[in-house]
């Protein structure tokens, strides 16, 4: 199946201070969010394998946007992570059919690599609901610093018959961060943790 497309919308945000000091070079993230059509919407449907086939063609499709908006070349992407959010007439089994048993590898091969598990949330709600998008290290689950998420959202989506898509990249963790942890420079990338 060819996701029903009805818009794509692409976000970067950009933070050049953070408590009144400067962060060089500021941290930049970006958001591929895809409004598409619950073709499962107001009924319930066993086999999800439809939607399973929307995330692998969204995966690469919107981390592919994310990328280009940044600016960057896909591999020095830092962090990632997906989200969907569906309509009032949709399940929450809809957009876990999307995000989970394929968007993942093609997001990755975009990107290059990406051993740990790519964060996720779902949730229910109308036009223009927040939808909260988790971000975690590529690479190594146990970075402290990219612990974060990126909030987007789409005015007059998602109607009670679509489903938002979103994933997100950033060239960076969370401004000056302090918390401890592993570092970028100690990651060895073969776990998907460390």
């Amino acid at each position: 199946m060819k996701a029903k497309i009805r818009k794509i919308v692409t976000v970067v945000e950009e933070t050049l201070t953070e408590a009144g000091r400067a962060v060089s070079p500021p941290t930049r993230r970006a958001a591929a969010i895809a409004v598409i059509a619950n073709p499962f919407a107001g009924r319930y449907q066993e086999d999800l394998s439809e939607l399973i086939d929307v995330g692998e063609e969204l995966g690469g499709l919107l981390a592919e946007r994310a990328v280009k908006a940044l600016g960057i070349d896909p591999a020095k992407a830092e962090s990632y992570g997906k989200a969907a959010a569906v309509g009032a007439n949709g399940e929450l089994e809809h957009a876990a059919a999307i995000l989970h048993p394929k968007l993942g590898a093609p997001f990755r091969k975009v990107l290059g690599k990406g051993a740990a598990l790519i964060p996720s949330s779902k949730k229910r709600g109308g036009p223009g609901v927040a939808l909260d998008i988790p971000l975690g290290h590529k690479d190594a689950a146990f970075v402290r610093s990219h612990f974060d998420g990126m909030e987007v959202r789409v005015v007059d989506a998602p109607a009670a018959d679509e489903i938002l898509v979103a994933v997100a990249v950033t060239d960076s963790g969370r401004p000056l961060p302090r918390v401890g942890g592993l570092k970028v420079s100690e990651i060895k990338g073969e776990d998907g943790l460390r």
